[in-house]
């Protein structure tokens, strides 16, 4: 019973891709070129593993430069002439990107001064030992002799 079941699914069963490209040569260096450039709608993927359909085109565009026989470095520049910077999977460390390779360790900094500043503070507010206003006295003296009249009727 089972094998009726499962028998018209058989034709189902998964395949290998093919490659995009005949060569493999060319698909291999199409993907070492495409894992080196960031996916600008993903921001977090390279073109080779975004879905995305921009990654798509990018990748394209990637595999007809190298199909015409332009070079990694020709096919980079292109690209980063075209979006900057930003689409390097790992920009280059230069004036204007120190800003974004320093960034995190700046807010990591300023992180840690308002987290001292902050613990600095409540450290003081809890060693002030100045004396109850009058208010804060009568308040106190009522808080107490009423925790005491419901201690003495129980």
């Amino acid at each position: 019973m089972t094998t009726m079941l499962v028998l018209p699914l058989a034709p189902l069963q998964a395949k290998e891709a093919p490659p995009l490209a005949e060569d493999p040569v060319l698909e291999k260096q199409v993907n070492a070129i495409a894992s080196e450039l960031r996916c600008l709608v993903c921001q977090n993927q390279t073109i080779a593993d975004s879905h995305a359909e921009l990654a798509v085109d990018l990748k394209n565009q990637v595999r007809d430069m190298v199909h015409e026989g332009k070079t990694q470095k020709e096919i980079v520049d292109y690209m980063v002439h075209r979006y900057g910077d930003f689409v390097l999977y790992r920009p280059p460390v230069k004036p204007t990107t120190y800003l974004l390779w320093s960034g995190p360790f700046l807010l990591l900094l300023v992180g840690i001064g308002v987290l001292m500043f902050n613990l600095k503070k409540r450290r003081q507010a809890a060693m002030d030992d100045s004396p109850l206003s009058a208010d804060e006295s009568e308040r106190l003296a009522q808080l107490l002799h009423a925790g005491t009249d419901k201690k003495n009727a129980s």
